[in-house]
């Protein structure tokens, strides 16, 4: 087991550690982890207490619908169909646990991950070789057929290799998920998870990842549909030179939570981080969390960062949450700050359009397709693009707002 969870104070222990705070008078008080950097892990589910809600990286989250995910058992077999389409090049295997690169990564930080981690007795390995460069995306297209499915995958781009691999969550299901991301030195790696879940799943994915020197990993969230969908992006900008950029979509509806917490630690010197996530909500309950952490290290001299959320509340009932974090422990950088904004429709938008004779109603179907068309641009899968601007439109048609 490897934790970082320090032994209980004594009352004559008079040592500081992550989550404590000294009194004036001398006496200890436990004050809760805040600081990202800060947040214990372990491979071991029983060193993690079952979520209450107040715990910092639970108190958006609705941890009671959750419950199933938070139980240490076995899912029955079958629950996730998974197809794989690689094209030739792309390795293939199953790594139990101690098998490398399995672990070399990946520190599960909450339960359901610490589970998932604990019950994938042969994670999957998609190995892109290096020097590989792929001209077509990997496709990963898992279909839940309903009940409790683990997981826990392992990406790795090999040195100078090129590739892009796409993840489709459909159907329904319980799925807690790991996703270890591992892209080496002068790699260039994009990674789409996508979730497109019937309305009663509940997914849980942390996605941790380690980009080195010179490598860049684009990460994208795409989440339309299920009833609690929670993906937690969490990258490490390890090497020199090291680039990444974190981009998110969501299109909440009435009873929907769609969240992500993303953690971006620049590492290394002279590293990039680009995030930018934004989410269109629409009908009674319909609820988006996001909630952005990025640490520039006492290392990461050169850093050049920036981080942004933008959320377009379409109708009464629906809430967005936008967190937006920063610490900073090096003053010698090019650049860093975040900003988050969440509305309504732009009147002189919307006024600047009826003025040319569009109707109100094509008008804020406009505004909002360009609103999200940004994020999607982005994606660089042609056929996936097309897919998911015909699910926006979708959206839009059956929403009680245009």
């Amino acid at each position: 087991m490897t934790t970082t969870t320090e032994a209980p104070l004594s009352a004559n222990d008079d040592r500081v550690v992550p989550g404590s705070l000294a009194h004036s008078d001398g006496a200890g008080a436990f004050v809760p982890v805040q600081t990202r950097s800060e947040r214990p892990h372990s491979f071991v589910p029983a060193d993690f207490p079952v979520p209450n809600g107040r715990e910092v990286n639970w108190r958006y989250t609705p941890v009671a619908r959750l419950a199933p995910l938070f139980e240490d058992v076995a899912g029955p077999e079958g629950v996730m169909q998974v197809d794989v389409t690689a094209p030739e090049g792309v390795e293939q295997a199953r790594l139990a646990k101690g098998a490398a690169p399995r672990g070399e990564v990946f520190r599960p930080e909450d339960l359901p991950s610490a589970i998932a981690w604990e019950q994938e007795t042969e994670a999957p390995l998609l190995r892109i070789p290096a020097n590989l460069e792929l001209d077509e995306p990997v496709f990963v297209n898992l279909t839940g057929t309903g009940g409790l499915a683990h997981a826990h995958v392992v990406l790795e781009a090999g040195a100078n290799s090129r590739a892009t691999v796409v993840f489709r969550h459909t159907g329904t299901a319980q799925h807690s998920q790991n996703v270890e991301i591992i892209v080496r030195d002068g790699a260039k790696l994009t990674v789409i998870s996508v979730q497109e879940w019937e309305d009663d799943a509940l997914h849980l994915s942390s996605h941790q990842a380690r980009v080195d020197k010179d490598a860049l990993l684009r990460h994208i969230v795409v989440s339309f549909g299920g009833g609690v969908v929670r993906v937690n992006p969490s990258i490490e900008l390890a090497g020199p030179g090291s680039h990444a950029e974190l981009y998110g979509l969501s299109y909440s509806d009435a009873g929907q939570h769609l969240e992500s917490q993303v953690y971006l630690h620049h590492k290394g010197t002279h590293t990039k981080g680009d995030v930018l996530y934004k989410g269109a909500l629409q009908g009674v309950g319909a609820r988006s969390v996001w909630i952005g952490d990025v640490l520039i290290g006492p290392d990461a001299v050169g850093t050049d960062s920036y981080e942004a959320n933008r959320n377009l509340v379409l109708t009464d009932g629906a809430r967005a949450d936008s967190v937006p974090n920063l610490e900073i422990e090096t003053g010698d950088i090019l650049g860093a700050g975040h900003a988050s904004a969440t509305g309504r429709f732009d009147d002189e938008q919307l006024f600047y359009l009826q003025a040319r004779g569009i109707s109100e109603e094509e008008a804020r179907r406009l505004v909002v397709i360009g609103f999200l068309a940004e994020i999607v641009q982005k994606i660089g899968v042609r056929e996936l693009e097309q897919e998911l601007a015909e699910a926006i439109e979708r959206e839009l048609a059956e929403g009680v707002a245009v």
